[in-house]
């Protein structure tokens, strides 16, 4: 049976591609609600907008589908209230629109740090700002003390506050503030024709630029009803496949740095950089930012690209193995990695999260598999998963994926067909709306859009895994000591700026 067989509503939105999009009212919003909440779906995105909610769930069959609920009196119940992986999204809904969710379990500001002049920028009923000091989460107990770190870190990294409380140096209680790097995407994307949001997109999560432009790209030719051609699917797997490589590489050196053994970070550093050199030399930019655009590519793959990438896999696949072997025969970083930040089979299944945080433990979820797009659902990969769920699984998740990834480019190049690499887009008269799903080295990266009849957006909203990722490493570090802290955090790796959309 269908997810919207299961769930009230109205009328379907027969210009939503690919997925299904209902209008419900109450009942059927509440139906869904149930649904997460007996964890017979899980929840995949979930924003708003001036007067409507909207709530995506994916079902066990893989099934995607959207609901929605238009708030006349700006109210809707709170879908946190019973599922907890909901409460950040819902937030941001009321910081962004102001819209209400009756019963919410926290109605702290997410994105809202006071700087905007005025609350619910975005919704109908904007009004003065009437602010205060952020209340974070009281702690009581005998021994207790209180750490602040950030959001300025002893780095070139993103902003974000962490709240520890810890009973000697044993931490008790993690509590995360973000917002810091917030950018208005979605509110400069209203109105932006599709170059310009295409650019915008590509700009939410810097270290995914390749994937966020690549989602975006989908959303709108699913929307659009546009056929890519072969040449340029290919290549922008390629591209995918070389940003999760670089991603993939500095996250475990940077794991084993904070588990002080510089060598490793010294060394996988090393291919890091060569991969974006390659990157740079294929695509004309390091980070491959603007050339994934809807329609297909803005350039070509250049001409010594294929052999400059086929000499980086050669030297990877002469250097990576050592290092591999060096991480697991080295017991001082054995010591450190195993054990520590678990995140629990059961959390990672209810948050719903995906990449090496959910696939370390136990959840076997990969866009690329298991809601097949072009061209993955034509190339040969294996999904490495574990259970374990600590520092040292999501290490080895990382390099199962960098081995896969060296496959996948092997198949990619091999494959390579002459031809088009743009088809361009062409306005369809009409409201149209689309959604897409890619694999990040994060995980999954959910787009969704509404495009006016001349091919201007009108909303548009960029949900990084990393939301459903970082409440997993409040819970993961209690119990741990406070110097693994940056550890089990670079172990996570998830992204502030994506999440301060």
């Amino acid at each position: 049976m269908s997810l919207l067989a299961l769930i009230p509503h109205r009328e379907v939105n027969a210009a939503h591609g690919p997925w299904s999009r209902a209008e419900v009212g109450e009942e059927g919003w509440l139906k869904a609600i149930e649904l997460l909440a007996s964890d017979e779906v899980t929840l995949f995105g979930y924003w708003g907008e001036a007067s409507a909610v909207h709530l995506t769930l994916l079902g066990r069959g893989d099934e995607v589908a959207t609901v929605s609920l238009e708030c006349a009196d700006g109210k809707f119940p709170s879908v946190a209230a019973r599922h907890a992986p909901a409460l950040r999204l819902e937030r941001t809904i009321r910081d962004l629109f102001g819209l209400e969710a009756t019963g919410a379990p926290d109605t702290r500001p997410w994105l809202d740090h006071g700087a905007w002049g005025r609350t619910a920028p975005l919704g109908r009923l904007a009004a003065p700002r009437d602010g205060g000091a952020y209340p974070f989460l009281p702690s009581e107990g005998e021994g207790l003390h209180q750490v602040a770190v950030g959001p300025v870190h002893a780095g070139t990294i993103e902003p974000g506050h962490f709240r520890i409380t810890a009973n000697g140096e044993h931490i008790v209680r993690l509590e995360q503030r973000f917002g810091y790097a917030h950018k208005g995407i979605e509110s400069l994307m209203a109105g932006a024709t599709l170059d310009a949001a295409a650019r915008l997109a590509g700009r939410t999560s810097g270290d995914s630029t390749v994937a966020y432009s690549f989602g975006f790209a989908r959303a709108a030719e699913a929307a659009l009803q546009i056929d890519v051609a072969p040449r340029a699917t290919l290549l922008r797997a390629l591209m995918a496949e070389l940003e999760r490589l670089a991603n993939h590489l500095g996250d475990i050196g940077g794991i084993c740095n904070d588990a002080s053994f510089p060598l490793m970070h010294a060394q996988t550093g090393i291919l890091r950089e060569r991969v974006l050199r390659a990157a740079d030399a294929s695509f004309g930019h390091r980070l491959m930012m603007d050339v994934i655009v809807p329609g297909g590519l803005a350039r070509d793959i250049a001409l010594e690209g294929p052999a400059v990438i086929r000499a980086l896999l050669a030297e990877i696949r002469k250097v990576f193995p050592r290092l591999v072997e060096l991480y697991d025969n080295t017991a001082s970083l054995q010591d450190r990695t195993v054990t520590s930040g678990i995140v629990k089979r059961d959390y990672a299944k209810k948050f719903g999260a995906g990449g090496y945080v959910g696939r370390a433990a136990g959840r076997a979820f990969d866009a690329r598999r298991d809601l097949a797009y072009a061209p993955y659902d034509q190339l040969s990969f294996e999904v490495p998963v574990l259970e374990a769920g600590d520092v040292d699984a999501r290490v080895w998740i990382r390099i199962r994926e960098v081995e896969q990834s060296l496959s996948l480019i092997d198949q990619i190049l091999d494959r390579m067909p002459n031809g088009a690499i743009i088809t361009p887009p062409k306005p369809s008269g009409v409201a149209c709306e689309g959604m897409a799903v890619t694999e990040s080295f994060r995980g999954d990266v959910l787009v969704w859009l509404r495009l006016d009849g001349e091919g201007r957006v009108t909303r548009c909203h960029l949900r990084d895994p990393s939301w459903f990722q970082w409440p997993l490493l409040e819970a993961a570090i209690e119990g741990n000591i406070v110097a693994d802290l940056p550890l089990c955090n670079r172990s996570f790796n998830c992204a502030y700026s994506g999440a301060d959309i």
